[in-house]
């Protein structure tokens, strides 16, 4: 009885410490393509309008932006139900816990098959890479290595501390509005 009460606890803290990242991703998402170069660079060459969800397996937690243009994204929020034009699913809570604690990388769960791309391969491609740019800013470099399949060699401290700074600033910023809305609507 013990054993199953600690699994099912077990549970419930990874879906909500993925939950929680998401909601976090998807904040810092709309933060870096506001400022960083390099984000919007990536972001500019999607379709405006795009749709991207990252999701776990079959009914879990979530992620949806909109690229609005011009390199910015947009966070839809985590119970976003329109449609999506690209998708990263994870095929099961665990592999989502394994990629969001930093314990694999994005490319080796790819590798390892634990993830599903639906939509344009391309466009997956340069989400990934806008997802490596966002960890290997706000991430300790030492943390940000064991995330991204390659740390950016031009990402010098006096580009990462403010970067960092400015995406923790407006994520905070744009969570508790959030938490606003979400008091008032109640």
């Amino acid at each position: 009885m013990l054993e199953s009460f600690s699994r099912s606890t077990a549970r419930r803290a990874r879906r909500q410490y993925v939950g929680m990242m998401f909601r976090f991703m998807g904040h810092a998402l709309e933060a870096i393509s506001r400022f960083d170069k390099t984000v919007i660079d990536e972001a500019s060459a999607l379709p405006e309008g795009l749709v991207f969800q990252m999701t776990v397996l079959p009914a879990g937690p979530s992620l949806a932006v909109e690229h609005t243009g011009g390199g910015s994204l947009r966070y839809l929020g985590s119970h976003y139900q329109g449609p999506v034009d690209l998708s990263i699913r994870f095929k099961h809570l665990a592999h989502a816990f394994l990629v969001l604690s930093f314990q694999e990388k994005t490319v080796e769960a790819f590798a390892n098959d634990r993830m599903v791309v639906d939509g344009d391969i391309a466009l997956a491609v340069r989400m990934t890479r806008i997802l490596n740019r966002l960890e290997a800013i706000i991430l300790p470099r030492l943390v940000a290595r064991r995330a991204v399949k390659e740390y950016p060699s031009e990402l010098g401290l006096l580009e990462k501390v403010p970067g960092a700074i400015g995406v923790y600033r407006r994520v905070a910023f744009s969570m508790i509005r959030d938490l606003r809305k979400e008091g008032l609507s109640q």
